[in-house]
């Protein structure tokens, strides 16, 4: 056994991070999106 797996220095769940760091990345382009259809919207 490798010796890095039996002294974790972070016992959170990988899972709870992908959703936080897919959530973040889809709020963020769905912000910048958002921000260019008002834009678009208000220059017609």
């Amino acid at each position: 056994m490798n010796e890095f797996e039996k002294d974790v220095q972070y016992k959170g769940n990988d899972v709870v991070d992908s959703i936080k760091g897919f959530a973040f990345s889809f709020i963020f382009f769905f912000l910048i999106f958002t921000i260019g259809a008002v834009i678009s919207v208000i220059g017609q």
